[in-house]
């Protein structure tokens, strides 16, 4: 016979396994695909693969979705003592913001999806880069010394990023782009990814895919 307290010692290991394993697998979901079941200004419920998943969202992303009855949505899994959320995001660039946003002291995610709701992304990276802070005192929970704080911590990041996005392939190719961002992804410098796609630009023909234009790049490399 197993006693009781060798049960409750097995179950319990069990348990943490189990959390573990979904804690693992939501970390892994980048996005979901699928059917937008129910919606309302604050929340989304997708199905995906028959599981329904409720996604946090902000005013931004339920404007975009509003008239769609499926689509993708990016994710950030928050992870508190209490429960474990998921956010949802129509673009690269909300989410970014978002984690932008609560990595700054005194900001939950809470009040980021506040901020989401009341400018877009762009409007909020200008506010910051511009040391605005009568803009987002405006929003609801900002207060001076959190904005003054928000522009602190997020001014020279934003500004990197921003000058980062802006550099353009060699030849202004979505492919080469493309290919410079995979290369980055991979560990390569940003300077030495560069050089080695300028050095192939001539080899690059029409035909070439993507994939193509990172093994010429690496060959260099």
């Amino acid at each position: 016979m197993i006693s009781n307290q060798v049960k409750k010692i097995f179950l319990a290991k069990v348990g943490k396994k189990v959390r573990r394993t979904i804690l693992i697998f939501a970390g892994m979901i980048a996005f979901l695909r699928g059917d937008f079941v129910y919606k309302t200004p604050a929340l989304v419920h997708v199905e995906a693969g028959g599981v329904g998943y409720e996604l946090q969202i902000s005013l931004n992303t339920y404007s975009r979705i509003e008239s769609l009855e499926k689509g993708i949505l990016l994710t950030y899994l928050h992870i508190r003592e209490d429960a474990h959320i998921l956010y949802g995001f129509f673009d690269r660039p909300e989410k970014d913001m978002f984690i932008q946003l609560i990595s700054v002291s005194g900001v939950g995610t809470s009040t980021a999806r506040m901020m989401l709701s009341t400018l877009k992304p762009e409007e909020i990276a200008r506010a910051i880069l511009q040391g605005n802070t009568r803009q987002l005192e405006s929003i609801k929970g900002i207060g001076k010394k959190s904005a003054e704080r928000i522009i602190l911590e997020l001014r020279d990041k934003i500004g990197k990023n921003k000058e980062e996005t802006n550099i353009s392939s060699p030849l202004g190719n979505t492919l080469e782009q493309d290919a410079l961002n995979a290369l980055i992804t991979l560990g390569i410098a940003r300077p030495a990814a560069e050089q080695a796609i300028r050095k192939i630009t001539n080899e690059v023909s029409g035909t070439d895919k993507v994939e193509d234009i990172i093994k010429k790049a690496l060959k260099i490399l």
